[in-house]
């Protein structure tokens, strides 16, 4: 399921007030007005930028030339403007902790514009609040099951429901890795290729295991043992073999023993390096686990160890 977040100023303003040193001035009844937009991107203005008469930005800033400049204009229209400052911009932020012109203050009240005032740098402003809008911003989509980190590496955990996915993070837990996120973690794409992986407010620090119910994992485990988000770089299926199928649990499992890691799962576009991990009576799956996440990472810094195998075979019967 995935979705476009709808972003407020208001919720902006809770959402960055203390990072970003932010203080709200006027313009208060603009606080439902949305930081997103519907229009195509190649109409829609631009996320931030400097305020001036001609170039249209959701969010106009003000730093300390266009302080100097609109302290100086006097009573200020929006008929001044080359476009319309009531369908483009959603709000005015005056940077370096400036006294904020009056004739901005004014043009806020009567557009019902917000106006905050910060006091960070006008460049150091504009990169945080980018970043942090880029991510708040961004596509994003819910993946049923388990998010951990493991050994270092975000890992979400997957498969048909009653496959023993919390159980088997619950054991993974108790062998010292970490809980991000179970049953609803939400995706987002922070960056061409990479997905971060955070879990919703209300569900922090809770396992829901079957037979037990719910689990504070932080008062528990300690709060080492959860964290709110990681980077999602492997992805463990369970997949549930049962031993009275037409064919045998153990054919199955033949048939799957020998597979190679790579399956992908695309998440917002993103293909993600999947590993099917057949679930049966006996099998140690924490362990599997554990070895499955040490082999992506061999994997991923260029080592194979199927290849290796196949070459040392091949080099011992080049000598005979």
């Amino acid at each position: 399921m995935s979705n476009k977040s709808r972003l407020t100023v208001a919720d902006a303003f809770a959402e960055f007030k203390k990072d970003l040193k932010l203080s709200w001035v006027t313009g208060n009844e603009g606080g439902d007005r949305l930081l997103t937009s519907e229009r195509d991107a190649s109409v829609r203005p631009r996320l931030l930028g400097p305020l001036n008469f001609n170039s249209p930005n959701r969010i106009q800033l003000l730093g300390r030339a266009e302080t100097r400049l609109f302290s100086g204009v006097g009573d200020l229209s929006p008929a001044r403007f080359e476009f319309s400052l009531h369908d483009t911009c959603e709000l005015f932020v005056v940077t370096d902790n400036a006294t904020p012109p009056l004739s901005i203050v004014a043009l806020a009240n009567d557009a019902q514009i917000p106006l905050w005032s910060t006091k960070l740098s006008y460049s150091e402003l504009q990169r945080r609040l980018r970043y942090r809008l880029t991510q708040l911003l961004a596509e994003s989509e819910i993946v049923h099951g388990v998010l951990m980190d493991v050994h270092g590496t975000g890992v979400l955990i997957t498969g048909e429901s009653s496959v023993g996915k919390s159980e088997l993070a619950l054991e993974l837990i108790s062998r010292g890795h970490i809980l991000v996120a179970d049953d609803a973690p939400q995706f987002r794409r922070i960056a061409p290729g990479t997905l971060e992986g955070r879990c919703p407010p209300l569900l922090q620090d809770f396992l829901e295991v079957r037979g037990l119910g719910v689990l504070n994992i932080s008062r528990m485990y300690g709060d080492a043992s959860t964290r709110s988000r990681k980077i999602l770089r492997f992805i463990v299926n369970l997949q549930g073999v049962g031993l009275s199928d037409d064919i045998s649990g153990i054919d199955r499992l033949a048939g799957l023993r020998t597979d190679e890691p790579d399956e992908h799962m695309q998440i917002l576009g993103v293909p993600i390096p999947q590993r099917t991990i057949p679930v049966a009576p006996g099998r140690n799956l924490a362990v599997i686990v554990e070895a499955a996440v040490r082999d992506y990472i061999l994997i991923s810094g260029g080592y194979d160890a199927t290849r290796d195998l196949i070459n040392k075979q091949a080099q011992a019967l080049n000598q005979t």
